[in-house]
């Protein structure tokens, strides 16, 4: 354990898989592998490389990228002594035995009929962000105690006290199972996190009492579900919320003290996404009309809007994606 920079006294410590680059720093393979989007335009030649993109829009993106291999590889063989740690201390939580305990360490709770329940096949994203300061915070508070983490994806950051959940075995999950059916006893951990999950699962009410159940009186919880997002995978997306619906979800079990509206959650980046994928979903000359638009172009009636080349040529999936509405129409078996 010597050997890792991420021990101390062997006590495992905070496992950094990426950082922020700066112009000293910066490594083109660590930042086309944490940037999948800047890695395909570079592939396309529509930019020259990682570096060109992280000098014209990076910086002010806040991008990531993965750390130098070296480092990665020392990372990579810290983590599953760091998970054994974990799971010693998570066991004494376990409300059942798991099905099996894989090569690295992760507690096996998803089977094939709980993939077929929750339709959990067709998983082919990687779902991949890091927390923000407060959350950090949050995760500092707890101390020696346990956080639940529900489908954190592929957390950048390994922390010693954060038990990743998910129905993906990425490389920082720790447990793998439903959120709908927590393998936990009842007040387990200090803090809860759920950070766009809601949206992706069927029963987000059993969801929100299952996250509720294993907090401990008085713990923390931390959610955050999308309003008005396009429609996005992991790999499906059932539900958006209003802030009421969200309070709706949480208020039976948990003392809700603020509900709010942050820079990362405004609604500029709303409007950002909608725009941005309607116009790379168009043909050529329609895109190009569609960007000539101005805002008040854009806030005319609508009915006049439809008749534009750039409303009536996006494709029916892409409106399925942006739609103000959707309809079903169904008749009752017999």
């Amino acid at each position: 354990m010597a050997n890792f920079p991420f021990f101390d006294e062997a006590r495992v410590q905070v496992i950094h898989l990426q950082e922020t680059p700066t112009d000293e720093t910066f490594d083109e393979e660590g930042y086309l592998l944490a940037n999948p989007d800047v890695a395909a335009v570079v592939a396309a030649r529509k930019l020259k490389s990682g570096w060109a993109h992280f000098k014209k829009f990076g910086r002010t993106e806040g991008r990531r990228q993965y750390v130098p291999v070296s480092r990665r590889q020392l990372a990579a063989q810290a983590i599953p002594a760091a998970r054994a740690d974990k799971m010693r201390r998570l066991a004494p939580l376990l409300s059942r035995p798991p099905l099996e305990q894989d090569a690295q360490g992760r507690a096996v709770y998803l089977t094939s009929e709980l993939v077929r329940t929750y339709d959990l096949s067709g998983q082919d994203g990687v779902s991949e962000n890091g927390y923000d300061d407060e959350t950090e915070r949050l995760i500092q508070s707890a101390g020696e105690g346990l956080v639940l983490d529900v489908g954190a994806g592929n957390r950048p950051i390994y922390y010693p006290n954060v038990v990743n959940y998910e129905v993906v075995d990425y490389a920082t999950t720790d447990v793998l199972g439903v959120a709908e059916e927590l393998p936990f006893r009842d007040n387990s951990f200090e803090g809860v996190i759920s950070i766009a999950v809601l949206e992706h699962v069927k029963d987000p009410f059993r969801c929100a009492r299952e996250l509720a159940r294993v907090l401990k009186p008085g713990g923390w919880l931390k959610c955050c579900v999308p309003f008005l997002q396009p429609l996005h995978g992991y790999p499906h997306h059932y539900f958006n919320m209003t802030h009421e619906g969200l309070r709706t979800l949480f208020e039976p079990y948990v003392a809700i003290e603020r509900q709010e509206v942050t820079p990362p959650t405004h609604p500029v980046w709303a409007i950002a996404w909608q725009l941005r994928e309607w116009a790379n979903a168009l043909p050529p000359k329609a895109r190009k009309d569609f960007l000539r638009q101005r805002v008040g172009d854009l806030i005319a009636h609508p009915a006049a809007l439809l008749q534009k080349p750039w409303a009536q040529e996006l494709p029916m999936a892409k409106q399925f994606e942006l739609a103000a509405a959707t309809i079903l129409i169904g008749r009752k078996r017999a």
